[in-house]
């Protein structure tokens, strides 16, 4: 039977319950720390969304397409520099609270995934997104430093839920 002591495992469930996450996000990390976790969710999952929808709409037969006005495609950077334009107004202009907000940190997570994704067209100014050279290591390299930097953002809350499970020393 477990005596509550740090050496001791407790009778806790191995799965921790949301509002013990949500308790662990509050106590562990700091608004920034959140606005730098938020960010990085964002980028890692916008980053590969973005790929699997380019994926699928290259290989055809799915409901996504290129969005184009006038006939001039709108690479998603675009979409990406507005976003990261908008989170930078945000900074110059914003109170403090809207910018520690999570909101702020996915927007930018999300709109850094977007430009960072089509970074090769923005050096070249060339369409060269579907070249084979190097294609899947820059995918699996960006997707590695998305995996790892949001798992070193949240690497806070996991070991205070790792503690409360008694799992680790305190």
């Amino acid at each position: 039977m477990a005596d509550g002591s740090p050496d001791t495992p407790t009778s806790k469930a191995t799965v921790p319950t949301p509002s013990e996450v949500r308790r662990a996000y509050q106590e562990e990390l700091q608004p920034g720390e959140r606005s730098v976790l938020w960010s990085w969710l964002g980028f890692t999952v916008t980053f590969a969304a973005v790929r699997a929808i380019t994926y699928s709409i290259r290989s055809g037969g799915t409901r996504f397409h290129n969005v184009s006005i006038g006939g001039i495609h709108l690479h998603h950077y675009m979409w990406g520099i507005g976003m990261v334009s908008a989170v930078g107004g945000l900074a110059v202009a914003g109170c403090e609270r809207k910018r520690r907000h999570p909101l702020t940190g996915v927007v930018y997570g999300s709109g850094l995934a977007l430009i960072v994704d089509e970074f090769a067209l923005l050096l070249d100014l060339k369409d060269v997104y579907w070249a084979s050279q190097g294609r899947v290591s820059v995918d699996l390299g960006v997707g590695m430093v998305a995996l790892g930097g949001t798992g070193l953002s949240i690497r806070p809350i996991l070991s205070r839920l790792a503690r409360d499970r008694g799992l680790t020393r305190r």
